[in-house]
């Protein structure tokens, strides 16, 4: 294709969701087919130092996920974009400034549930991304008994931690659900996770 004046991406917004920091555009106004996208962020700390993403240069789809590729998880960042069709580029658009650190946003955990004869052992995974998994992710695991308001909290879990539960006293279906924290700048916290649920000592 030839020269064509091609407008730039609009809605360009930088967003941090289910502990991953992601750059979304829209294509722009009468974008022919075949646009493709090329992102580059800047970390504050080295403004005017435009850094390549591999993984988002001539990317077809309207979103860039940046986390793994920011070099410090701890300093302020902003995205650009721009479209490329054939030798056509748009001009730049830039996102706001966002800090992984302190604007994470968290999905709420997955429960795994190992019912045993006295006993019941839950964990809890989170959905992250691999440069994030050192950080001191917890979780907070409610129990109750179905149809009942009164929950036992047990509070502050390490990501990795099993919580065990001893039975021999429940009868009946019992709910547990969780949601995920960090501890940054304040204390941040997930919704908590659809209630998974289990007859426990159950005869017949």
């Amino acid at each position: 294709p030839g020269h064509v004046e091609l407008l730039p991406p609009q809605n360009v917004t930088l967003l941090s969701r289910d502990f991953a920091m992601i750059l979304t555009w829209a294509p722009g106004e009468g974008s022919p087919p075949g646009v493709t996208y090329t992102v580059r962020y800047e970390s504050q700390d080295r403004l005017d130092k435009w850094r390549k993403v591999p993984h988002c240069r001539n990317t077809p789809r309207s979103f860039c996920n940046l986390t793994c590729a920011l070099s410090n998880l701890y300093v302020k960042v902003r995205a650009r974009v721009r479209a490329v069709w054939g030798r056509s580029q748009s001009p730049w658009v830039k996102s706001q400034f966002k800090d992984y650190y302190s604007d994470v946003e968290l999905a709420p955990p997955v429960l795994t549930l190992k019912v045993r004869d006295n006993s019941i052992h839950v964990s809890a995974s989170f959905p992250l991304p691999t440069c994030v998994e050192n950080l001191t992710w917890k979780y907070d695991l409610n129990l109750w008994e179905a149809g009942s308001e009164d929950k036992k909290k047990y509070e502050g879990y390490f990501r990795k931690d099993t919580v065990t539960i001893n039975t021999t006293a429940l009868r009946g279906n019992y709910c547990f659900s969780a949601r995920a924290l960090y501890e940054s700048i304040n204390l941040k916290h997930s919704e908590f996770s659809q209630p998974v649920c289990v007859l426990l000592n159950h005869k017949g």
